[in-house]
Parts: C-alpha cells; structure tokens; sequence
C-alpha cells in the first residue's frame, strides 16, 4: 500500500511541473501580445487560462483523494498538504498572465506599452519566464539551492517594478493617465507574478526541512482590473 502511496504521490508531483510549464507558455506568450498588440494570441492565452484552472482542480482532487485513502502522517501529510498550497499559486501565477493578455486585448489595435517602455517590459518578460522555468526545476529536483536561487531572481523583477514607478512619477511623463493606469498594473501583474514563485519555493523549503519560513497563505491578490 505505502508503494502505491508514493507512486500517487509522484505522480502528483509531476502534475505539478506540468502544471508549471503551462504557467510558462501563459507568460511568454501574454508578454508577446501585449509588445505586438497581437490580440489573437491574446485571446489564446486568455482561453487557455482555463485549462490551468482545470488542471489545477484535477491536481487537488487527487491530493484530497490520497488524504482520504492513505491518511498519510508526518513527511507524507506535509508533501500532500504542501503540493496543493503550491498548486493555488501555480494557478494564480496563470491568472496574472491572463490579466497581462487581457490589457493587451483592451488596448488593441494598439499597445498598452509606450515605445520607450518596450525594453523594460521584455526583461520582466524574460525574468517571470526565468522564474516560472526554476519553480519547475526545484519541484523536481526539491533543491534548496535552486529555492534560494528564485528569490535572488525575484529580486530583479522587484527592482524592474520599481523603476517603473520612478518612471511613472517622473514629471517628463507624457502618455497621459489612461496609459500610465495601464503601465501600473501591468509592472505590479509582473511583480507579483514573482512574488508567487517565492511563495513556491517557500513551501519547497519546508516540505524539504519541515520548517516554515515567510509563507503567508492570507496575502491579497491584486485584482483583474480589465
């Protein structure tokens, strides 16, 4: 019984990296709409939210399902507890790259982004995909080297975040208030896209040492907005 225990187990775990590479493919390509104003891959993204959140349902499904069968104690009971706490904030990792796509489709035809805000819009772009890929890699491999890797990355989006209130409040700003709306939630979707992958790794760390370290299951999410 106890081998067909881990064997569900692992198999929970892989649902997870799974589940981490669609959050993946969701940024990367809500990040291309919203530079591209391409509003198809936008509605893309946008629809494929759905199959995140499914995902997501069917992964807790089978965690209650080995709670109620296997009744499972100390090590075990903190793997099976953790991987769906660390399944709510893969699914709200998604839902912010949804909120990213669905900028992109109210602004269409034409950017949210202004010209000179490209670049930096790229490179939190490419951060979030850098973090979301780690999350992955320390599900598997449940490294705590790997966790502590994910808060120094998360760092740069912090950083990225910020300069772009400075830019914001800057008084050479001249795109107006609509787009400066749209600059402000975009940065904070970015941010706390991050903020989630920390959260992951968090709870990796504890399923690893047993010792809780800064995980805050009360923390608000922003909301949609669009």
């Amino acid at each position: 019984m106890r081998q067909v225990f881990h064997d569900e187990l692992e198999q929970v775990s892989a649902d997870l990296v799974e589940l981490a590479h669609l959050v993946g493919s969701a940024i990367r390509r809500s990040t291309s709409a919203l530079l591209d104003a391409d509003v198809q891959l936008a509605e893309q993204v946008i629809e494929a939210d759905q199959e995140i959140d499914e995902r997501r349902n069917q992964l807790d499904l089978k965690s209650i399902d080995l709670l109620a069968r296997q009744a499972p104690v100390a090590s075990d009971l903190r793997a099976v507890v953790t991987s769906m706490r660390m399944s709510s904030d893969l699914e709200r990792m998604g839902d912010l790259a949804r909120h990213v796509a669905k900028v992109a489709r109210l602004r269409y035809p034409t950017s949210a982004v202004p010209d000179e805000m490209r670049a930096s819009f790229l490179q939190m772009g490419h951060v979030a995909e850098r973090i979301v890929a780690k999350v992955a890699d320390i599900l598997v491999s449940q490294s705590l080297e790997g966790a502590r890797a994910i808060e120094e990355i998360d760092d740069e989006l912090d950083e990225l975040h910020r300069s772009m209130f400075a830019r914001l409040a800057d008084s050479r700003w001249e795109h107006g208030s609509s787009a400066a709306v749209d600059v402000a939630l975009l940065s904070r979707y970015y941010e706390r896209f991050g903020d989630h992958a920390v959260t992951v790794a968090r709870r990796v760390r504890f399923l690893v040492t047993g010792e809780i370290d800064g995980v805050d299951d009360e923390e608000v999410d922003v909301d949609d907005g669009v």
